[in-house]
């Protein structure tokens, strides 16, 4: 089993104490939701403060949902603009307080750009021009910090446009990041790849993994094994790559990610 991928899981900071043993145990990989909150990004510091003293002897890569409500990051309005690019400033100085590595973002693609960059090449361009002026200065500072940024797809159908924003940033702080059961939704009601798929397209640009159950009609959230995702396929994939994304089970009872990981254990999988 040592050389099985250790699975890791987002957990708010109000719940590290209940879950210590199992994400010491193996120093497994830890994202923090919090800060994705514009109230919480106001004022962090008792909540870095918490996570900090909670974490203590704990040695795995952490990592933080950052802002994405009420907005899309290929804004070309200036005000709006301006403030996505404070809140991604100010989760950015969460980051640096945590020690956090890795924040991840919203992709703004959706199953009508699909559609639509079909034959308009300049369409694509015109919105990853749009997404590179705002992340421009988080870009630049995530990299100087050691920060990464990656997006996710939400709505994605084409997993080609979120690599598009990736080749043209050309930055080591911007990968990517696929989540299972939103993949799943796609492939369901878009004839998007299957969540294997998409890992298979992220290629060595992965850096992040959410890890979810549905059964592809919605996003669901569910522990492993409740849906009907092939996690035999998407670990297939994960396995061809060189890259170590952060692998993150991402469901809405948190209770159940110790036995969402044993499900992935008990298919040979993951650890």
């Amino acid at each position: 089993m040592g050389d099985l991928p250790v699975v890791g899981a987002q957990f708010t900071a109000l719940l590290l104490d209940r879950h210590r043993d199992w994400l010491f145990d193996k120093h497994r990989d830890l994202e923090l939701p919090e800060y994705a909150m514009a109230d919480i990004l106001r004022a962090p510091e008792p909540f870095i403060d918490m996570a900090r003293k909670r974490l203590d002897g704990w040695h795995g890569r952490l990592g933080v949902h950052g802002p994405f409500s009420g907005f899309e990051i290929d804004t070309t309005d200036r005000d709006v603009r301006a403030v996505v690019q404070a809140r991604l400033d100010a989760c950015l100085d969460a980051c640096a307080g945590l020690g956090a590595v890795q924040m991840v973002l919203h992709s703004p693609f959706d199953s009508w750009d699909a559609a639509n960059f079909v034959g308009h090449p300049r369409a694509l361009e015109k919105r990853i021009g749009a997404i590179l002026d705002t992340l421009g200065p988080a870009l630049r500072r995530a990299a100087d910090q050691g920060v990464t940024l990656v997006l996710e797809n939400i709505k994605d159908v084409d997993p080609a446009a979120r690599a598009a924003v990736v080749a043209a940033a050309d930055s080591p702080a911007l990968r990517l990041s696929v989540d299972t059961g939103h993949a799943n939704w796609a492939h369901t009601a878009c004839g998007a790849p299957s969540p294997a798929g998409f890992v298979a397209a992220a290629g060595e640009s992965l850096a992040h993994v959410h890890l979810q159950d549905t059964d592809g009609t919605r996003d669901a959230h569910w522990a492993l094994g409740d849906g009907n995702i092939d996690f035999a396929a998407v670990f297939a994939e994960l396995g061809k790559l060189d890259a170590r994304p952060h692998l993150i089970v991402e469901i809405n009872d948190f209770s159940q990610v110790p036995q969402s990981v044993a499900h992935l254990e008990a298919l040979g999988l993951a650890q």
